[in-house]
């Protein structure tokens, strides 16, 4: 998932909180040369619903733009989450391509409808 960033915020990595077993990391992007902020999975305990948490943390962040403008999220990431904390997330994303990608209204409108 890439996080992209409001106007008043330069940087930001680290936990978001406990419990998540994700956090944020900056990268070079390999196509535009630009240096981008993504999700990373940690290496130690992750909680089955942990990466769905995170994207929904996220995308709630972003609804106030102050440090987080927008996410985008793909299908398959989106499905993989929902799927490791067990939850159903209909047919609108059963039925996506892998490829699609969701920002963080598309996230919310999800969490209202399925009860993620």
């Amino acid at each position: 998932m890439e996080i992209i960033l409001s106007n008043q915020c330069e940087s930001l990595t680290g936990s978001l909180g406990q419990g998540f077993g994700y956090f944020i990391v900056g990268r070079w992007s390999r196509t535009d040369v630009k240096y981008r902020y993504y999700s990373q999975r940690s290496r130690w305990d992750v909680p089955p619903d942990g990466h769905l948490r995170f994207i929904l943390t996220c995308a709630i962040l972003a609804q106030s733009k102050l440090h987080i403008a927008d996410i985008r999220v793909s299908a398959k990431e989106f499905k993989q989450a929902c799927d490791e904390a067990d939850r159903w997330y209909g047919d609108e994303l059963v039925k996506a391509e892998d490829t699609h990608i969701y920002n963080a209204n598309d996230v919310l409108r999800f969490k209202q409808r399925w009860d993620l």
